[in-house]
């Protein structure tokens, strides 16, 4: 009797759908080594593959005990108000990148009213160990999903200031010689359309960053890029305080109290004049404003300070002197 009962529920239990289906592999290990085809190491570099080599297991937890503090000290969206949430990441360690993403993540929390509402992702400025969390492709995954939890989607904004090296595949992740990666713009569209993150402004600084406006362009969003699909930017020497893009833009532009279409008009004329002193082939920023923005920049921008304030760090330019 006992033998029939069990044998009657283990074959109830293989018709049954499993409670938990299980995970299978469906694709296999990604093409990104020589000897695949090219259609296979695209559609692998297009996922945003991320490589951590040898990273020190004390580094790994201490950074994400970093990340953590910051996740859950952000403040929760206002009623009735429209809030913006500040990411201002570095995906590179080369010094540069810090110093600009860490400014940067104070020019814009001022201008936007973001205070407690604001992350800054950049391990180092090169001077010592870094106080925050580092810029990686899975901190800043995170940083918008916590963003995504706190905010109203109707309502909010999520302003990402992104630095890094760029290739015409999408963001370079490239953290000493232990982290590397790509962040292409069927990734990052990928992680917006999931978390439901409809308005925003997306500051690109990297070289080919202009292949993020065919995916990433639309009615809610703001999205300007240091370069075209097809051109470099300028300004990423290691010991500089800035970016060309960085500078004119952030450090300048967005200091004033001026609407962001007047914003981008003087940053592209300032980079163009740069590019133009030191014989620079033009790196041509993109500009794609969807028809929807104005519903929530307006908002925000009759809330920014009414006075300027000044730039900091060496100018972007100084590192062409000769």
């Amino acid at each position: 009797m006992r033998i029939a009962f069990f044998a009657a529920l283990a074959a109830a239990m293989l018709a049954a759908p499993s409670a938990t289906a299980q995970i299978r592999h469906t694709k296999e290990w990604p093409q990104i080594l020589s000897g695949a085809n090219p259609s296979d190491i695209a559609e692998s570099l297009a996922t945003g593959p991320q490589l951590e080599r040898g990273r020190s297991a004390k580094w790994l937890l201490a950074d994400r005990r970093k990340l953590l503090r910051m996740l859950e000290a952000l403040q929760p969206q206002r009623k009735n108000l429209v809030d913006a949430y500040v990411v201002s990441i570095a995906l590179d360690s080369d010094p540069v990148f810090g110093r600009e993403a860490r400014e940067a993540g104070k020019v814009l929390s001022r201008r936007y009213d973001a205070a407690g509402r604001t992350l800054v992702l950049a391990s180092t400025t090169g001077n010592a160990p870094g106080d925050l969390a580092s810029g990686s492709i899975e901190s800043l995954t995170l940083a918008l999903a916590r963003v995504a939890e706190l905010m109203d989607k109707e309502r909010d904004v999520l302003i990402l200031f992104s630095t890094s090296h760029g290739a015409k595949v999408g963001l370079a992740y490239h953290d000493g010689d232990e982290g590397y990666g790509l962040l292409g713009p069927v990734r990052l569209a990928a992680i917006l359309d999931e978390l439901g993150i409809k308005n925003r402004m997306l500051l690109l600084s990297a070289c080919y960053s202009g292949i993020f406006v065919p995916l990433l362009a639309n009615e809610t969003t703001a999205l300007i890029t240091a370069a075209s699909s097809e051109r470099t930017s300028f300004g990423c020497q290691a010991e500089n305080d800035w970016t060309f893009f960085g500078d004119a833009l952030v450090n300048h532009a967005l200091r004033k109290p001026q609407p962001l279409d007047t914003a981008i008009v003087e940053a592209r004329d300032t980079i163009g004049r740069w590019e133009s002193t030191h014989n620079l082939q033009p790196s041509d920023p993109q500009v794609a404003i969807g028809d929807g923005v104005a519903a929530w920049l307006a908002p925000l921008e009759a809330r920014m300070p009414k006075g300027a304030t000044a730039p900091v760090g060496a100018p972007a330019t100084d590192a062409l002197k000769p």
